[in-house]
């Protein structure tokens, strides 16, 4: 099995990559730390709660982190993923209840516990990580492999002209992160930045294939001539859930003159982890800018070791293709025996090759 520690905002798009990670069935996810970005921490740790009881996976541990970044006000983005992070899903409130470890410890404990072989993965800001490290310095070196998602260093940002949300939320914790990295004893992290998450695009036609792979009827396409906020009527619950959560996602980027779509930044960054040669990377030097009047926030690629030797591997290219056929047939075919479980023995129908 795969270990691996799963460090995220909930979140549209990191609604997907749970989603994923939970169908794989060669991954453990040993630990979710819940991290303030999208929407405050209580609301990111209640959708993982409730997106891992729905699927019959209470015995993933969700862990809190801090409240705020490290130095920084909170800046959430409830117009991108709606008032609770979920667009205009309406996940079942969960009856279980987050660790008491909260996510930095949590870090710490997981990478204690499978040194060496421990992927960690980061789909929101860097706040709960480099508070990890902060207290154990050491934890870099325990992991296999870090993924994460953040950055932008050829395209605009999408939080100012120079910045991608991940990191302009937390600029001091990405470049504590980054600081930490790198040389022989500690192996950079493989960053996907925003020069390749955005063509990771769903569209609705991507969304009718999920719904067919996962058996849901009626087969729905969100349409940008549909009424706002319609909502789906999936006998699938994933699915109907998923349609959902992703209408507002298309709404939000058609609003923004961006195409009736989903940029499914972070179902990408998990994928990398799990599978790192689907990418094309370049080593760089990565800082992050804190002072900078306009570019507080900004990534910087040093790709000539013109200021250090590298500390991250940066992801530049992927078959799209392959991405979407492999995420439509892993939670397309998950949602069908979440759908079929009721939920109990759903974790040994999942390892059971016999379930179609």
């Amino acid at each position: 099995m795969i270990r691996l520690f799963f460090d995220c905002d909930t979140g549209i798009d990191d609604s997907v990559a749970l989603l994923y990670l939970l169908a794989r069935r060669d991954v453990d996810v040993v630990g979710i730390a819940s991290t303030a970005g999208n929407v405050p921490v209580d609301v990111v740790t209640s959708n993982n709660l409730a997106w891992l009881e729905l699927c019959g996976r209470t015995d993933v541990p969700v862990h809190v982190g801090s409240p705020t970044p490290l130095e920084a006000e909170l800046m959430t983005t409830e117009d991108t993923h709606g008032p609770l992070g979920v667009g205009y899903a309406e996940l079942p409130a969960a009856t279980v209840s987050p660790s008491a470890v909260d996510a930095a410890d949590a870090w710490i404990e997981a990478s204690a516990a499978h040194p060496g072989e421990l992927i960690g993965v980061v789909t929101g800001p860097l706040t709960s990580l480099a508070t990890a490290i902060r207290r154990d310095p050491a934890l870099p070196g325990r992991l296999a492999r870090l993924v994460i998602m953040g950055g932008a260093f050829h395209v605009h940002g999408n939080t100012t002209p120079t910045s991608e949300w991940n990191v302009a939320v937390d600029p001091e914790a990405a470049a504590e992160v980054f600081a930490a990295f790198g040389g022989e004893a500690v192996g950079p992290p493989i960053v996907c930045p925003l020069d390749l998450t955005e063509s990771v695009a769903l569209s609705p036609d991507h969304l009718v294939l999920l719904a067919a792979a996962a058996g849901s009827n009626p087969v729905e396409c969100p349409d940008p001539t549909d009424d706002p906020g319609l909502r789906s009527v999936a006998d699938n619950v994933v699915i109907r859930h998923l349609v959902d959560a992703l209408r507002f996602y298309f709404e939000f980027h058609h609003a923004h003159d961006e195409g009736y779509l989903a940029h499914l930044h972070d179902p990408f960054a998990v994928m990398v982890a799990l599978a790192p040669d689907i990418v094309e990377t370049v080593p760089a030097r990565v800082d992050v800018e804190l002072t900078g009047r306009f570019t507080r926030g900004m990534t910087v690629a040093d790709e000539r070791s013109m200021t250090g030797e590298p500390n991250a591997r940066i992801a530049t290219a992927t078959d799209v293709d392959a991405v979407f056929d492999d995420l439509i047939e892993t939670v397309g075919g998950f949602a069908r025996i979440v759908a079929r479980s009721d939920n109990p023995g759903i974790i040994d129908r999942l390892r059971d090759d016999s379930v179609p």
